[in-house]
């Protein structure tokens, strides 16, 4: 736990993982909140509450790489000042909002996202050492996973001893809060030599987003295309059990395992390869589906979690030590937009390998993307030369000179 408390200790850094924490639960729960608003407030389907959801998860996949690269070019405050306008706009509309319109200003509301997620990720590169950075993503992704813990079940436990309109005007709060603590707290986003070396100008693109950015972010959507998936698979394998009241049970014990599993890697000595690290999440994924019990499905499901955190944590190191400090907030986006594309896909792959099947059949072809992707990204990054290579997980290198990008000084 040295290198936690070391990470904790920088200046600033716990007060940013605290008050982006606060907004990253109110962003996991914005899909819950507008269901709940859309099924008990307008009284429509549950169809309908999916057409809001995809509107606005199809505004977040866009909009990622476009804040990046407004963050990279106006600086943060500008970006937090317009994203947490919007966002307090458009929670306060939605109990008012018809549904036709409420399509539309979701899809906006997505695009114009608060960037908590990509703005700790570019705080943490800037502000840690190649010595402390696994460990501080190792807590990101930590973070990320209490948000999804977290978030979704205050609103159903709002929803259910409130209003959809209080939940939906809380989360808009929350969201507002979050960018607003961020902005005062105003993390540098590049340390003093990159900032130097920013100052040159921004490099083509054509020279940053190679072979190795592609990688990654293949890697970053089969992550997520497989927890989506999973999400799904353990839905319809506790319905078909006639267990669905075991569902959060079995959420909360994923969830924790990919906790404590964050946190055992990024206490790791050395890393591990991110194709390795998915394509183990892929291989122990696929014999979830023998599971037919929740107590089974328990312990199938903590050996899939306590390969996520690391996972995560991994692909977004790697992003930081290859983008250019210069265009960071764009590659960043650009694995923000790849991780929420596959988590719109993962779940319809999955329901589709559920309907014709057996919900095994949902874990299998979640475990099955996984895999293709690690195969794709391990592939890929073979290409790389040596030195380059580094980023995407090689042991032998860890916190060694050569980790960082081009035009990016060894921040030991």
């Amino acid at each position: 736990m040295r290198r936690y408390r070391e990470v904790l200790a920088v200046p600033g850094m716990a007060s940013l993982l605290g008050v982006s924490l606060l907004a990253r639960a109110a962003i996991t729960a914005d899909v819950m909140a507008l269901t709940m608003c859309v099924v008990l407030g307008l009284g429509l389907s549950y169809a309908a509450a999916g057409g809001v959801a995809a509107a606005l998860t199809a505004g977040v996949a866009l909009g990622g790489p476009l804040l990046g690269r407004l963050i990279d070019r106006r600086g943060l405050r500008t970006v937090l000042l317009v994203t947490v306008v919007v966002q307090v706009v458009f929670w306060l509309s939605v109990p008012i909002l018809p549904y036709g319109i409420l399509l539309g200003a979701a899809f906006v509301a997505g695009l114009l996202m608060l960037p908590a997620q990509a703005v700790t990720r570019q705080a943490i590169a800037a502000m840690t050492t190649a010595r402390h950075r696994r460990a501080a993503f190792a807590l990101e992704a930590v973070q990320g996973e209490l948000s999804y813990v977290v978030g979704p079940a205050v609103v159903i436990l709002a929803a259910a001893t409130t209003s959809p309109d209080v939940v939906a005007w809380g989360v808009g709060a929350a969201i507002a809060a979050g960018g607003a603590g961020i902005a005062l707290l105003n993390p540098p986003l590049r340390d003093e030599g990159e900032a130097a070396a920013g100052a040159a100008g921004r490099p083509p693109r054509r020279e940053w987003l190679g072979v190795g950015i592609v990688a990654v972010l293949m890697m970053a959507f089969g992550a997520t295309t497989l927890l989506s998936g999973v999400d799904l698979a353990i839905v319809a394998t506790l319905r078909e059990a006639g267990q669905m009241s075991w569902a959060a049970v079995v959420v909360a014990v994923f969830g924790g395992a990919s906790v404590a599993g964050g946190l055992i890697y990024g206490a790791l000595p050395r890393p591990l390869p991110t194709w390795l690290l998915l394509g183990l999440l892929g291989l122990v994924t696929i014999p979830a589906g023998l599971a037919r019990d929740w107590p089974w499905l328990c312990v199938a499901v903590a050996g899939a979690g306590l390969l996520t955190a690391p996972t995560l944590s991994a692909v977004a190191d790697a992003v930081s030590r290859l983008a250019p400090a210069g265009v960071r907030g764009e590659a960043t986006g650009l694995q923000s937009s790849a991780q929420s594309a596959g988590f719109a896909l993962g779940s319809p792959i999955a329901g589709v390998a559920i309907d014709v099947s057996v919900p095994a059949g949902g874990f299998a072809v979640a475990g099955l993307a996984g895999l293709a992707a690690a195969l794709a990204g391990g592939l890929l990054s073979r290409r790389l030369p040596a030195r380059a290579r580094s980023p995407l997980g090689d042991p032998a290198h860890d916190g060694a000179p050569g980790l960082e990008p081009s035009g990016a000084p060894d921040r030991r």
